[in-house]
């Protein structure tokens, strides 16, 4: 595949200063003075969506605000006629505007903007006649409005409803403040009846794009600045409960304790232990809570969550059952019992080869060496997009790793690399024959 994208530098390197400029001015846009805070359907969920529709305008988009609350630019097609077609099928470029609390301030929102600054990029080169054909599909940015899942507890809200796989028993969903999915709907001015217009049909797509920062250290490890992602881990999560007996912590020999919080560390200990074995496991135990919780109780019940994440779904599972036997030994032994409740269960979603090889040339410039290719742990709005339309992902290097975290990082070179590798990206997808 050979490169088709002629822009300057200058034009390249402004488009990716743009791109962290407003990194900078979303990330004032938040809850939580201090620190950055976005959740789904509040006031500063609202107001990125409006400064996302006035960018998308900006640069010729026309925008809409969908039934959950999701921002859409559209570019149609040039067809060479004097009606661009309103109707043809699009290639979907998105990430998500939400964030996590005490967020970094690139974690899918440069996969936003730099959506966008493709769309500039390939406008121009569209209206100036410098590419080799005309576009043959319209192009879409998405702002995703859930990705994190933090209000709600239940991600990826925003890219389900495009993906029309909506569940209606998500309604009864409350926040933090006892607020429902449904409430908050009607809060924000949407209407819960309609959410199934946010819904996309695969004849409407022809292909999903999105690029974010890798949420790991293996490309700073390396020393590349992109990867071609060829697929999105799979996931499950569980809720468990170990059921002891509160007794007086001085009076209770240990003979007879029945401590649910050490069953609880030995799970944890356990999870770690048969993960770490493993080839692309990687099991974690993000949250732990003792009852009654005083200082002179020995803990009746302790309540944990196991996340569980692999390349594959065979093994993930296979891993969860080693886990769960280890824990049937282990409270056994202890006198405990335990009982896990899954709360959420994703299929690996595994990147199509042909938006892989547009990627893969993307990147890679004329006498490059071949880029990485790294299988994602975490879990994006491509998941869900994945349901409706073939789905390819680019990564930026992240330094040190760090993410849904304060320091959080990308470079200005690596944005402007990974901008050029997109937009390549796009003109070879359409340069395949259809």
């Amino acid at each position: 595949m050979q490169s088709r994208l002629r822009v300057e530098p200058d034009r390249l390197a402004a488009a990716a200063r743009r791109v962290m400029q407003r990194c900078d001015e979303l990330a004032r846009v938040t809850s939580t003075p201090g620190r950055i805070e976005r959740v789904y359907l509040s006031t500063e969920h609202a107001r990125v969506n409006r400064l996302a529709a006035e960018w998308m305008r900006e640069i010729g988009m026309t925008t809409r605000q969908d039934a959950a609350g999701n921002q859409v630019g559209r570019l149609a097609p040039s067809t060479g006629s004097a009606t661009p077609r309103d109707d043809a099928p699009a290639l979907m470029i998105g990430s998500h505007l939400d964030t996590v609390p005490d967020a970094g301030r690139f974690d899918g929102i440069v996969g936003v903007l730099m959506g966008l600054e493709v769309v500039r990029m390939l406008r121009r080169i569209r209206d100036d006649g410098l590419a080799v054909s005309p576009l043959p599909f319209a192009l879409e940015v998405v702002a995703f409005s859930d990705e994190e899942g933090t209000r709600f507890g239940k991600a990826l809200l925003g890219s389900s409803a495009v993906a029309g796989t909506w569940d209606d028993a998500w309604w009864s969903l409350a926040d933090a403040d006892g607020v429902t999915l449904r409430q908050a709907f009607l809060e924000f001015g949407l209407d819960p009846g309609r959410v199934g217009e946010a819904a996309r049909r695969p004849d409407e797509l022809v292909g999903y794009l999105e690029a974010h920062i890798e949420q790991g250290p293996e490309l700073h490890r390396r020393g590349e600045a992109l990867a071609v992602v060829s697929s999105i881990a799979s996931a499950r999560r569980f809720q468990l409960v170990v059921e002891g007996e509160a007794r007086h912590a001085g009076g209770t020999p240990y003979d007879m304790r029945r401590d649910a919080l050490l069953g609880a560390s030995e799970i944890a200990l356990a999870v770690e232990r048969i993960c770490r074995g493993e080839h692309h496991i990687i099991g974690t135990v993000g949250q732990l809570e003792a009852f009654p919780g005083a200082v002179n109780i020995v803990p009746g019940e302790a309540h944990l969550s196991v996340d569980l994440r692999g390349e594959f779904d065979g093994a993930r599972d296979r891993v969860w059952d080693a886990i769960s036997r280890e824990v049937d030994e282990a409270m056994g032994r202890r006198g405990l019992r335990w009982h896990a409740r899954e709360v959420h269960n994703a299929p690996a979603v595994f990147c199509a080869p042909l938006l892989q090889d547009v990627v893969r040339a993307g990147i890679r410039g004329p006498g490059a060496e071949e880029p990485p290719e790294i299988f994602s742990r975490a879990g994006h709005d491509a998941m869900s997009i994945g349901a409706i339309t073939d789905v390819g992902m680019l990564f930026l290097r992240n330094p040190d790793g760090i993410s849904h975290h304060p320091d959080e990082s990308v470079s200005t070179a690596d944005v402007e690399r990974g901008i050029a590798a997109l937009a390549e990206s796009v003109l070879h997808l359409a340069a395949e024959p259809r």
